[in-house]
């Protein structure tokens, strides 16, 4: 499987890009479903500040990061942001990790990237 190796794809935003929500959120899921379809996934996904409503069962990219969660990739949600936001309760994929854990995921990773 080709893939990113050791790299960590930050999302910061629900969705991607600044401007228009709607063309935000459909941009970031064409991007998830592009780097599922073409097999370069990176090694862990990190959600923080907006990010993390991208995580919760109400996401419109849900089911695109289950299966890249099933496909390997370790997402890893903010908990300060998931109780800033009151979605503790509302993930429906990934795990949390506190902003140690990402600072730590951070700096074992080959290169990081920031959507």
């Amino acid at each position: 499987m080709s893939s990113f190796k050791n790299t960590l794809v930050q999302v910061t935003r629900f969705g991607m890009g600044h401007g228009d929500e709607a063309l935000a959120i459909k941009l970031m899921g064409n991007y998830f479903k592009l780097i599922l379809d073409d097999n370069r996934l990176p090694k862990i996904i990190t959600f923080y500040n907006e990010g993390v409503k991208l995580l919760t069962e109400k996401s419109p990219v849900l089911e695109t990061l289950k299966t890249i969660e099933q496909r390997g990739v370790t997402l890893v949600a903010c908990k300060t942001c998931l109780d800033y936001y009151g979605l503790t309760d509302s993930m429906g994929v990934g795990i949390t990790g506190t902003m140690m854990d990402i600072i730590t995921l951070q700096t074992d990773a080959d290169k990081v990237v920031t959507l």
